[in-house]
């Protein structure tokens, strides 16, 4: 019979550390290495990425991170780094890794061996000889338990060695944000099982974060511990330690309790109860239903808490924040999931939706905020995101979501509560969005630290000419005139069924107008689609884009012309196999490694699908949905990332990835579900109790589909689409709930 593990349990209960006698010291001394010498976002392809509500951990393979600082690297709370060096050391020398993962998001498994050859093994023929498993769970803190297993026939003498370190970096000076000042560096304070490291911010504020050890180390120092044991074979040895943030130090946040595996079991159960409450998609490919599956377990890692408001975030690791325009097209893509993340974000969004004018932030009375960072440098007011408001799009966006969500949800009392919030925000569109008067909706920002483009494309080269000349502000963006043109029809439509006739008219009024300028300002006839934006001048920038794509759903094309945009987005300047670029191939400022001027962007890509379909080019979208499943079966954990490169598709197994894409990402994980509402044809009616499927077509590489509890209103059902040939036919198996009307429209 295997003996069973070696734990070296505490004698005592560790004795908490009492409050540091703050002893300033240079940054060098608090951590042990000089500082941040990044000046860019690093590579985090290849990482470990766990997340859990307010803390987000990246690590390389083997659990590490290293070097001391590594800019894509460290754990995380509140957009400050609580740990930015982090190396287990082990006697027998570096650790060879045989396998890591973190499927779900809150833990990871690193698998590592040591050989033989320090124990008395053969040089000429190394053997592994201990094997070493670090097994990480992130819940309110990070636990780390390590256990070390013999595999040779004799016992040896061992050690551990863990280097940690803490430098408060701001997630902003992490991404490169050069910072000439920083605040206060304490030495680190010791007990006999904990270190604690200390910092005040510019702001005053005192952050904290404990590295916490279950089995007293033989030695603790200022930057590390050390653990001296005897390991016998075949009995594991058990160590365990915790990096805890600074709200469980100052009792600011009631901590979680139960042991490892308690905890676990507790983190296990709230990703169960979320799969329980989300639609089930289910289909004839394994690869898909993962990539699916992953997908649904990544919004639920991704959901954030501000002050008890729950909203869903961008992405790990950059994003890992509260932003206007992705939290809303996340909840867009993913009605048909789960309508908790569309009623999280609407009452989110209209809790920080403007009040007052303020050039530095961008804040203006009804504007939807861009960005909210918890971090010092927003603290101490180096940056404006407390939050930030410069985006032009997240305003009309939050309209449209507002519709959506009673389309699919029927929720009376979500939508009573939001028509102020909406009123402002129409208001805001008419009084602050069109900058000249002329109709149009422009931006140009106003703070030093803002941003200069604030369409989706907001890196400063997003909205180039074709020669890559940047346009001169202010700039009214292509997509966003539809934005507006159909928030402002589906606000009439809400305010038709609210009894506000008047109001109705004059905005279908609005729109209509709006829409006649699109078509007249915006299209380019020779290039077959529409200009990418007005300049300052009102000269039309026709840069071939994806932006263009947007007006399909939007419905802002006339037929014919949507004809040839379908054309052109599936032709090979823009589509390359992977999916549809965000800027065609053929034009002079074209580069597939760039962040907005090549490359291939998943939410982008559904976006334009959904509108193909709503102009009855359903069959066109197919090689889209395709493509990006493609990718997606090429990727690890079959999870979509942020974006990834536009090069045309060879003969690789997957595209090239683009470095600092975030994964996972809120409306990346949202587009495999968006895709499936276009090809499904699904056109929910939850105040009606009605649902329309209009014209379902599968692509090739499905042969069935099979919905289960989709929830429209208070109903939920059950569907199925099967593929004969190039036919798809619909079936409903199952309501549940309300009564529900299914009407189906086939090909």
């Amino acid at each position: 019979m295997t003996p069973g593990p070696r734990t070296e349990a505490p004698r005592t209960a560790p004795a908490p550390l009492q409050p540091p006698e703050l002893l300033p010291v240079s940054m060098e001394q608090a951590v042990g290495y000089p500082g941040i010498e990044c000046r860019h976002e690093s590579n985090v392809e290849g990482h470990l990425v766990l997340t859990n509500d307010r803390l987000f951990l990246v690590m390389d393979q083997s659990g590490n991170i290293t070097p001391p600082g590594n800019c894509a690297l460290g754990l995380f709370y509140d957009d400050t780094r609580i740990l930015s060096q982090y190396a287990l050391r082990t006697a027998g020398g570096d650790a060879g890794l045989l396998s890591s993962e973190a499927l779900r998001m809150d833990s990871a498994l690193v698998d590592l061996a040591v050989s033989d050859s320090q124990f008395g093994g053969n040089s000429w023929d190394i053997q592994n000889g201990i094997h070493i498993r670090r097994s990480v769970l992130l819940d309110d803190r990070m636990t780390e338990r390590l256990t070390l297993t013999n595999h040779l026939t004799i016992a040896v003498d061992y050690w551990v060695e863990l280097a940690i370190g803490a430098d408060f970096a701001d997630i902003f000076e992490v991404r490169g944000w050069h910072r000439p000042v920083r605040g206060t560096f304490y030495a680190p304070q010791l007990g006999d099982r904990a270190i604690r490291f200390a910092y005040r911010g510019r702001d005053g504020r005192l952050i904290q974060s404990d590295v916490v050890f279950t089995v007293p180390p033989g030695e603790v120092h200022a930057h590390g511990a050390r653990w001296r044991f005897r390991l016998e074979p075949h009995r594991p040895h058990v160590i365990e330690w915790q990096v805890r943030p600074d709200p469980l130090v100052t009792g600011a946040r009631r901590p979680a309790t139960g042991s490892l595996e308690q905890r676990r079991t507790r983190m296990r159960s709230l990703y169960d109860r979320w799969s329980a409450e989300c639609t089930r998609w289910r289909t004839d490919v394994e690869e898909f239903d993962s990539a699916l599956n992953q997908a649904t377990l990544d919004l639920r890692a991704l959901f954030v808490d501000y002050d008890g408001q729950h909203i869903i975030s961008a992405g790990i690791p950059w994003y890992s924040a509260a932003f206007g325009r992705d939290s809303i097209i996340t909840s867009l893509q993913t009605l048909s999931v789960n309508p908790t993340i569309t009623r999280d974000t609407l009452r989110f969004l209209a809790r920080h939706q403007g009040v007052r004018e303020d050039p530095f932030t961008e804040e203006q009375p009804g504007r939807i905020m861009h960005e909210l960072r918890r971090g010092e440098m927003a603290r101490a007011g180096e940056i404006p995101h407390v939050p930030y408001y410069g985006t032009v799009d997240a305003t009309p966006l939050f309209l449209i979501l507002l519709h959506e969500a009673w389309r699919w949800t029927g929720d009376e009392e979500l939508v009573r509560g939001l028509l102020p919030n909406a009123a402002r925000a129409l208001e805001w569109i008419d009084r602050y969005g069109d900058l000249d008067g002329d109709g149009l909706i422009e931006y140009a920002g106003t703070s030093p630290k803002g941003l200069v483009n604030q369409g989706w494309k907001d890196s400063r080269d997003g909205v180039p000419f074709p020669d890559g000349t940047l346009p001169v502000p202010p700039i009214a963006l292509v997509e966003v005139q539809g934005y507006v043109y159909d928030a402002k029809v589906r606000m009439a439509s809400l305010y038709d069924a609210f009894g506000e006739h008047g109001r109705a008219e004059t905005l279908r009024q609005h729109a209509l107008a709006l829409r006649e300028q699109v078509l007249q300002r915006f299209w380019v006839e020779h290039l077959g689609t529409f200009a990418l934006a007005l300049d300052g001048n009102k000269t039309p920038v026709p840069t071939v884009t994806s932006n263009a794509g947007h007006l399909l759903w939007s419905r802002v094309p006339e037929p014919q012309q949507a004809d040839r945009m379908a054309t052109m987005l599936l032709g090979p300047d823009m589509f390359s196999g992977w999916g549809i670029r965000t800027l065609g191939a053929g034009q002079p400022v074209y580069n597939p490694m760039s962040y907005h001027d090549g490359s291939v962007w998943p939410h982008d890509n559904a976006i334009i699908a959904l509108g193909l379909a709503m102009y009855g080019h359903t069959r066109a979208a197919l090689p889209v949905l395709s493509a990006l499943h493609d990718a997606a079966v090429g990727m690890r954990y079959h999870r979509l990332p942020e974006l990834y490169c536009g090069f045309q598709r060879a003969a690789g197994v997957r595209p090239v990835l683009y470095p600092v894409s975030c994964s996972p990402q809120g409306w990346a994980a949202g587009a495999f579900f968006m895709m499936l509402q276009s090809i499904t044809g699904l056109l929910p009616d939850a105040p009606a109790h009605k649902l329309h499927i209009r014209e379902p077509i599968l692509p090739p590489f499905l042969q069935e589909l099979m919905i289960e509890g989709l929830r429209i209103g208070n109903s939920r059902i059950a569907l199925q689409f099967t593929r004969r040939g190039n036919r798809t036919l619909a079936n409903v198996f199952d309501v549940e709930g309300d009564p529900l009307r299914v009407t189906i429209e086939l090909e």
